[in-house]
């Protein structure tokens, strides 16, 4: 029992780790598609007219239009493919922390072994179920056998030990859920930042074709517009996503927190109660 606690530690560390790398690299990789989509399959000369990327985009065709709105859109597309990419790793990670079977009748069905004092067997369910939740579950059950094969320990400080064990386990295993919920959050703040800032550089362009040679550019004033557009939709959209996807995470996380929590309270009140 000893040694648990530090392997759980450098697991924890190790996967710190990599859940680190993968974020820089999925931001960066991130931009460099914005970029390339844009630049290549935007900015494709068969979307313009006269196949020439510097002419107005052919009628009805979005992606020239898309093209035009400037550098900002490759910003937003980069933006906007990280709410995707973070999200599905965040529905992978917090869907293994919940296990194989459903979580509320994984907790019910502990619950139930350990009332009725069947602590092998609910060591046994927490094997099958796997996952964070199963795992700090199992920490307490393998500590109440601990303490009550103890006989030098009164109640209260085996039902302490078996408190501390499930707070420490749960520290090991719960954070990474929360990881990358960060830049998530963020996400909501930046693309709506990153599509103001496309909207007034648009709006700079609209203005400056009004008073260029003291006559209006329909041209120019069609792609400041066109930019102020694109720019606002793109942003808004990113926001809007990543508001909804940190919503359903933080949901999913207070469930399983709150699943542990209800574990961790039957097997201290049934040790106190069984050894009264």
């Amino acid at each position: 029992m000893a040694n648990a606690p530090k392997t759980s530690t450098a697991n924890t560390e190790k996967g710190n780790s990599s859940s680190n790398v993968f974020a820089s690299l999925a931001i960066i990789i991130c931009f460099v598609i914005g970029t390339l989509v844009w630049k290549y399959i935007m900015g494709d000369p068969n979307n313009f007219i006269d196949n020439n990327p510097e002419n107005q985009p052919k009628p009805g065709n979005y992606f020239g239009m898309v093209y035009h709105a400037g550098y900002v859109v490759p910003v937003l597309l980069g933006l906007f493919l990280m709410v995707w990419v973070f999200a599905i790793e965040r529905f992978i990670v917090i869907g293994r922390a919940s296990g194989k079977g459903n979580v509320g009748n994984f907790v019910r069905k502990v619950q139930s072994l350990i009332g009725n004092g069947n602590i092998d067997s609910a060591i046994s369910e927490c094997d099958k179920q796997k996952g964070s939740v199963a795992n700090v579950i199992k920490a307490g059950l393998l500590k109440y056998k601990d303490v009550s094969a103890n006989p030098n320990l009164d109640t209260e400080q085996a039902t302490v030990a078996i408190q501390k064990e499930i707070e420490e386990a749960t520290a090991l295993e719960m954070p990474m859920l929360e990881k990358n919920l960060t830049i998530i959050a963020t996400l909501v703040s930046i693309g709506t930042l990153t599509g103001l800032l496309g909207t007034v550089t648009g709006m700079i362009r609209a203005f400056a074709a009004l008073a260029t040679g003291g006559s209006t550019d329909s041209a120019q004033l069609a792609n400041g517009i066109s930019e102020a557009l694109v720019n606002t939709a793109t942003g808004i959209a990113t926001s809007a996503i990543a508001i909804v996807f940190y919503n359903i995470f933080t949901s999913k996380i207070d469930t399983l927190t709150y699943s542990i929590d209800e574990a961790g309270f039957s097997i201290v009140q049934t040790y106190a109660a069984s050894h009264k």
